[in-house]
């Protein structure tokens, strides 16, 4: 079994976030950045297939050179090879564009996304690229197994989940549940060792429309101070809630 994993390049949550060019921009200066947590799900279910059913495994990414350590992340933690599209992931468009055309050429059996990037949360790539390629899809899945050229797997929907039987080529859109935290794989040297030894391609990007673009970014609002009551003080608590939180 081939298995494609498409992995996002994010910023940490810890990181501090800032937008630069009137706020057009992100600011990548000392953001640290990782793996996207719902593709790292997928990873790791994907190295349980590799070691149950020898299975293998390549990693993609759509971004520049900076995205290579997250790629050479994905190769410790187990992956057999990885891909890199030369170009900037302007839109979800224009990166299930470049997907489809590496899913196209390797011919693969699986193909495993997230279900969401950290940064942006658009949710757009995995659908497109099924519709792309025509092949079966599974959102939001929390659960799957593959015996043969059938796959079974389960999505959360509204009040519960869904049991969906599926036949090869499948795409997933995945999150947790495909694995737990506690089961999220951290390379080891050997694996840092070998990782350094296999292939990552790069690959120009296709001719392909860039649909969208970011005008302006703009931060939350800052939280307002926290306003404290006597424990007996329930009439100003209450005048609170009513006049100025309009919660009640």
């Amino acid at each position: 079994m081939k298995i494609l994993v498409c992995i996002s390049h994010v910023p940490d949550t810890t990181s501090k976030i800032n937008f630069v060019n009137g706020n057009s921009e992100f600011d990548t200066n000392g953001v640290q950045y990782v793996i996207n947590p719902n593709d790292e799900f997928g990873l790791t279910r994907a190295i349980w297939f590799q070691e149950q059913q020898a299975a293998n495994i390549t990693v993609v990414n759509v971004g520049g050179a900076d995205t290579e350590p997250t790629l050479r992340k994905a190769l410790a933690i187990g992956a057999n090879e990885a891909i890199r599209v030369n170009a900037s992931p302007t839109d979800g468009f224009y990166v299930a564009k470049q997907l489809a055309e590496v899913a196209k050429s390797g011919n693969y059996d699986l193909i495993i996304c997230g279900k969401e990037s950290l940064d942006y949360n658009g949710g757009m790539v995995p659908g497109m690229l099924a519709g792309l390629l025509g092949y079966n899809f599974v959102n939001s899945c929390t659960e799957l197994t593959i015996e043969g050229n059938s796959a079974k797997a389960s999505r959360e929907i509204d009040g519960g989940k869904e049991i969906i039987s599926a036949s090869l080529p499948l795409i997933i859109g995945g999150q947790k549940g495909l694995v737990e935290e506690k089961d999220l794989r951290i390379p080891n040297m050997r694996g840092i060792m070998t990782a350094r030894t296999k292939v990552l391609t790069v690959l120009e990007p296709i001719a392909a429309n860039k649909n969208t673009k970011a005008i302006k970014f703009e931060k939350p609002a800052p939280k307002s101070a926290v306003k404290l009551f006597a424990a007996d003080d329930i009439d100003g608590l209450i005048n609170a809630l009513h006049n100025e939180a309009k919660v009640i």
